[in-house]
């Protein structure tokens, strides 16, 4: 039976015991446009030349429905690219998800379009209580850039959009104490991409207890990932007028056990009559490799390359200083300076993000993204393992337009 059939049912089985029906609606349509400079070393430059233009529109449709202590929260993305870079774009795919709500509709070398389901989740909600199955999406730690806490599709450091974060189909818990600690738990099941079969060594099993100690709050993380044991430590306290947070992460793997380490503060200030808030942040991963670094290095590295490749981890490096501050030009306008800063390469990724809202339901996003460090550094370019050949990117530029519904 197919599963959206499956949860459906769930829901109109609380339906069945409910007196009234709530639903709400909406949706958004982002219009995006991204430029991809390529230097004449870099092994892009060989696939697409100098520069690669990449085009996409994109359709979100939101439908929730509450029925007593029973909801129903949906989204459906209907997605279109046409991308000089599309042998390197990374498309949505439920290849390790449970249930396969993705299809392609179609796809020549620089196109494709597909419509998919990105959330459908069926939860029941009690006074002390939350039990929610089905795709959803699932955030933990405390990292701003780098969040080795947050086990299931963590963003990029270097995204521009992160209004939605890709959902995954899981049994999430959730019971609150009358003291306002919580304990959560989720199970998120994943398939074998080479079988097709469920399998715990590729699922997430996981439990996490945040708790409140006098002006701080702290979480203790216990799960099973990919068939590694992990522990986590989270704390966040106030300082001041400051934040400072905190999480430490060991991971036991076949081979070694590795330790992640973010620290980070956020403040929040006026000066020249313009709010401002910024965060600075270090980050130490424990799976990384002492640069300068090459391609086959990396993948003689299988902890490190694997969560790589599976969108784990985003950072091959070890040490990581990250920096932003958003300045609030008008109510209308923010901008947004960010760094991204690989100490021991050195080379850092600077980015100048900025947000206009041009209306009550239309905002415009865009940034200006500057790789900075040598060859043979992770921002500069990773040795592709080829003579002279580098996996580097020039200047980018991204522009996206929103309208909300």
């Amino acid at each position: 039976m197919r599963p959206e059939l499956i949860l459906l049912g769930l829901f109109a089985v609380g339906l069945a015991g409910a007196t009234e029906l709530e639903t709400e609606s909406g949706g958004h349509t982002k219009f995006r446009a991204v430029g991809q400079a390529y230097p004449a070393d870099s092994i892009y430059h060989d696939v697409v030349g100098s520069s690669a233009t990449d085009l996409s529109a994109s359709l979100r449709l939101k439908f929730n429905a509450r029925a007593g202590r029973w909801s129903l929260d949906s989204a459906y993305q209907l997605i279109g690219v046409r991308a000089d870079s599309l042998e390197f774009t990374a498309l949505p795919d439920d290849d390790r998800r449970l249930f396969q709500l993705t299809k392609v509709i179609d796809s020549s070398d620089d196109a494709a379009a597909l419509h998919r389901l990105d959330r459908l989740s069926v939860g029941y909600t009690s006074e002390k209580a939350v039990v929610r199955f089905g795709r959803q999406a699932l955030s933990w730690g405390n990292g701003l850039a780098y969040a080795p806490m947050d086990l299931v599709n963590p963003f990029d450091p270097a995204a521009i959009d992160t209004e939605y974060k890709t959902g995954d189909d899981m049994l999430y818990l959730q019971y609150l104490q009358d003291n306002g600690n919580d304990l959560q738990a989720a199970y998120v099941l994943r398939r074998d991409p080479a079988s097709g079969d469920v399998d715990h060594d590729e699922s997430t099993l996981a439990v996490k207890y945040h708790g409140f100690a006098g002006q701080g709050e702290y979480d203790v993380l216990l799960a099973t990932s990919y068939g590694d044991e992990v522990l986590g430590i989270g704390a966040r306290h106030a300082i001041g007028g400051a934040t400072w947070a905190a999480d430490l992460v060991f991971t036991k793997t076949d081979n070694d056990t590795y330790i992640q380490v973010v620290t980070n503060l956020l403040y929040s200030w006026v000066w020249g009559g313009k709010s401002m808030s910024g965060g600075l942040e270090y980050y130490f991963n424990g799976f990384g490799l002492r640069g300068p670094y090459d391609l086959p290095s990396i993948q003689a590295n299988p902890d490190l390359a694997l969560r790589l490749e599976r969108g784990e981890l985003f950072a091959p490096g070890r040490h990581y200083v990250a920096a932003n501050v958003l300045v609030e030009m008008s109510p209308l306008w923010t901008v947004t300076p960010t760094l991204l800063f690989n100490i021991e390469d050195p080379s850092a990724l600077v980015q100048l993000i900025t947000s206009y809202s041009l209306g009550d339901n239309m905002t415009f996003l865009a940034s200006l993204n500057l790789p900075v460090g040598p060859n043979g550094s992770e921002f500069g370019g990773i040795d592709a393992g080829l003579p002279g050949r580098y996996l580097s990117r020039g200047v980018g530029v991204f522009a996206q337009l929103a309208w909300y519904f």
